[in-house]
């Protein structure tokens, strides 16, 4: 049987205008501000704190994930579609895509199948601009950096040495990890070691992630931490007076962004960090959104629960007050197999033995979910391979955990097939749903906080500091940042920074190279092992598979 590609798929729905979508979150349409027919930024005038506390929301992550990614895009839609299927006003809220994946291996971030937010297209590639303006923003402060060290007047003693910020582009580039800048004399600046991220991992994403209005991202992009001057004072974006014009570039850009589902249902997309090398996850302002107009609100947190889950909860949960009500681990006997030992061209082989091998990853994940007092159920998100076998051992595994395994059907059959993983959802949340509580407290010292994520969360047994990680620490305290949250930079292919370890790996120790700070995003990024903050393109990019008709129809896209 010959299926249709996502992108097909989206390209033959007939969309509804947004302002019909709009109508059944009962927003007005003079509240729109519209980019054309199918897209529109919600105020934040919609927020309502007191509506937020009253409705639920539902946290969709994953087991350690294979290289393609196991479905938790497509299972958030699906189970937003759903809970509407059986009744309750449920919206999703999610990231928004980078090109880097979108152009490089892993594809777009708008589902898959029937499970899809649309225009597709649209979402996947330029979108609102919202990154053209984080990257805009961040690259301002670089060139203001640039253009105070030349400066005679307003000097502020910068030494290029420490600068610590770098530029950012929304491509996977491998030949701007490491650059120099400033060459062919004294007009072009001063000559040194730079270097580019990517932009879901900009400082200015997290910022635009974690505020909480538009007087608190300008405070947080002043409190951008640069560097030192020659007489060892820190310097931060304020001193550049940098923030006013910063705030400007996203004056826009901190907006949600209200699009629909494939069966024309409310969609909240906003912001879109990484979860190995960010917090992975959209910003609290479209949850707040989405929680102000919905009963029942979806959101996702990128690669597995090790990583976006437990950024969600210790990082942006703890920080917004927010209390989720159940959270949704993704699973797909591909992976289990995968972590059961099977190599990648056995991943679509029948193997009871190596899917009953790779549950204890799913295990380990079950066990971390409910540390932090919140009740798990387990979508298998399914896949032509899969074998009533494989599946009903998986059913039966969760079952003696006391957790409810539920087979998710939404690629093939959208909401349809979703409802009785919907079910399930409402089920926890009306008769098992318990207050939710952090795994550390922010204001515990640095190293008692990154113990405590890779003993409690990745099951390593110790932790270890190169020479450089214990001067950052020791910057951190001289900063006066130890009461920042964690948010690890980590391989997202094992619990470990060892990413060739599968299943749930005992017996080792987390090496932590070095800890950035994001001053303004009110955290510290420890590295682990080999993690870059700007990824390369694999030998084949997707890009190559990509076309574009004289009627702007555009194919291979995924």
């Amino acid at each position: 049987m010959e299926y249709k590609t996502d992108i097909e798929i989206a390209q033959d729905t007939e969309l509804n205008h947004i302002k019909l979508i709009a109508k059944k979150l009962n927003i007005e349409e003079d509240d729109l501000e519209m980019y054309g027919k199918f897209k529109a930024k919600l105020p934040l005038s919609l927020i309502d704190e007191s509506a937020i506390q009253k409705n639920n929301l539902i946290l969709v992550t994953a087991l350690t994930p294979t290289p393609a990614g196991e479905g938790k895009t497509t299972v958030s839609i699906g189970l937003t579609e759903g809970l509407n299927k059986i009744g309750k006003m449920a919206t999703v809220v999610l990231r928004e895509p980078s090109l880097g994946p979108v152009f490089g291996i892993k594809g777009g971030a708008a589902g898959g199948g029937y499970s899809q937010v649309v225009p597709m297209e649209d979402i996947n590639l330029h979108f609102t601009g919202d990154f053209n303006a984080v990257e805009k923003a961040n690259n301002l402060l670089s060139a203001l950096i640039d253009n105070n060290l030349q400066s005679k007047e307003g000097n502020l003693n910068i030494d290029p040495r420490t600068i610590l910020w770098k530029r950012v582009i929304d491509m996977n580039d491998r030949a701007l990890r490491d650059i120099t800048i400033g060459l062919g004399g004294t007009a072009n600046g001063i000559p040194r070691q730079d270097g580019f991220n990517i932009t879901p991992a900009s400082e200015v994403m997290a910022i635009l992630c974690m505020t909480s209005d538009f007087e608190d991202l300008k405070q947080r992009l002043g409190d951008i931490f640069i560097g030192f001057t020659f007489d060892n004072k820190p310097i931060f974006a304020r001193d550049l007076k940098a923030e006013n014009a910063m705030a400007i570039l996203l004056k826009d850009a901190i907006k949600p962004n209200l699009v629909q589902t494939l069966e024309k249902n409310p969609a909240i997309i906003h912001g879109g960090p990484f979860a190995n090398i960010a917090q992975g996850t959209n910003t609290i302002l479209a949850t707040k959104m989405g929680l102000s107009l919905s009963n029942y609100v979806v959101t996702e947190a990128g690669f597995g629960a090790d990583l976006g889950a437990e950024k969600f909860l210790n990082i942006k949960c703890a920080h917004a007050g927010f209390n989720p009500k159940c959270v949704v681990l993704v699973a797909t006997i591909r992976a289990l197999r995968h972590h059961g030992g099977a190599k990648k061209e056995q991943y679509n082989d029948v193997s009871v033995d190596s899917v009953e091998k790779g549950f204890e990853n799913l295990e380990k994940h079950i066990e971390n979910i409910r540390k932090f007092n919140i009740e798990p159920v387990v979508a298998i998100n399914s896949f032509i391979s899969d074998s009533d076998a494989e599946v009903n051992l998986v059913i039966q595994k969760c079952a003696h955990l006391g957790v409810k395994a539920v087979v998710s059907e939404g690629w093939a059959d959208g909401g349809e097939g979703t409802k009785k993983l919907a079910e399930a959802v409402v089920d926890v949340i009306e008769n098992k749903a318990t207050q939710f509580k952090p795994l550390y407290d922010w204001k515990s010292p640095m190293k008692e906080k990154i113990d405590t994520i890779a003993k409690e969360i990745y099951g390593a047994d110790s932790v270890e500091y190169d020479n450089k990680a214990l001067l950052n620490l020791k910057r951190i305290d001289r900063l006066g940042f130890n009461d920042f949250a964690v948010c690890m930079a980590k391989t997202q292919k094992s619990f470990s920074d060892d990413a060739t370890k599968k299943g749930r790996p005992v017996g080792f120790t987390v090496n932590v190279r070095e800890i950035e700070i994001a001053a303004g995003a009110r955290f510290v990024i420890p590295i682990l092992g080999k993690m870059m903050r700007m990824p390369g393109l694999p030998s084949i990019p997707a890009s190559t598979n990509m076309s574009i008709d004289k009627n702007g129809v555009i194919s291979g896209l995924s």
